[in-house]
């Protein structure tokens, strides 16, 4: 396994789903992590699990659509651990609706959580990594950002800034041997597609070449090797883990 032994990494939106997988697979890489969302008491939970691997989990509470909270979080993780050497962006919220119908306060709402926190946690940690000449910045994009999807004009603009950022700042730091990745998941089973009924389930399978939708973990996997020194040549790049539904 790709070994992350002695780094320290920050996961936001760490509570559940694709960033619980994230914070857990970097720490049985052998990585101490910092766990960033505004639900502590999940966050407390996923702590102990790190912890149970044998690794380090420093909790902050922290909600990336405000600025002030993502530096005050950072300098905390700082504090502890002198440095930040992996960066996971994916928190995010979803406001859907048709276009017609969506109001400024939910396209503002998305917007400043998916791509402003992610645009914030990248200025705070970028100078230590500058200094050190070392990090690794992955975003966690989606596949809609990349094909569209109706009703979802807000988080699809989002998720495609992110790919955007993704490349802009990859080309700004690359000579200080940081890299700046993102990864593109398609249909991942959580809690809230185990609910569809039936039918929507088939359809949404029938549309995915591999016949299924990912696991949380296989994203996690996709970011643990950008993260590695074994992806140290890959910078600007987005990861598509979507079974083939988008191919690019």
């Amino acid at each position: 396994m790709m070994s992350l032994e002695g780094r320290i990494a920050v996961v936001t939106g760490a509570s559940q789903g694709i960033g619980r997988a994230c914070a857990l697979i970097l720490a049985e890489a052998g990585a101490d992590v910092a766990l960033a969302s505004r639900n502590e008491e999940k966050l407390q939970a996923v702590a102990k699990e790190i912890e149970a691997l044998g690794r380090n989990a420093l909790v902050l509470s922290v909600d990336v659509a405000n600025p002030e909270a993502i530096h005050a979080g950072i300098s905390k993780v700082l504090e502890t651990w002198k440095k930040i050497d992996i960066l996971v962006n994916n928190a995010g919220v979803v406001r859907d609706n048709l276009i017609l119908r969506m109001n400024a306060a939910d396209w503002d709402a998305v917007l400043r959580t998916n791509l402003d926190g992610a645009f914030h946690c990248i200025k705070a940690v970028l100078p230590g990594m500058v200094r050190q000449r070392y990090g690794r910045i992955i975003n966690i994009s989606s596949v809609v950002a990349q094909a569209g999807n109706p009703g979802q004009a807000n988080y699809v603009a989002s998720k495609a800034g992110l790919i955007g950022l993704t490349k802009a700042v990859a080309a700004e730091v690359a000579r200080r041997n940081i890299t700046v990745n993102a990864v593109s998941p398609g249909f991942i089973r959580t809690s809230m597609t185990e609910k569809l009924p039936d039918g929507v389930h088939d359809k949404l399978l029938s549309v995915i070449p591999l016949g299924r939708m990912g696991t949380d973990r296989e994203v996690a996997y996709g970011v643990r090797f950008l993260a590695s020194e074994e992806a140290g040549y890959i910078t600007g790049h987005v990861l598509n883990i979507n079974g083939g539904l988008y191919m690019a």
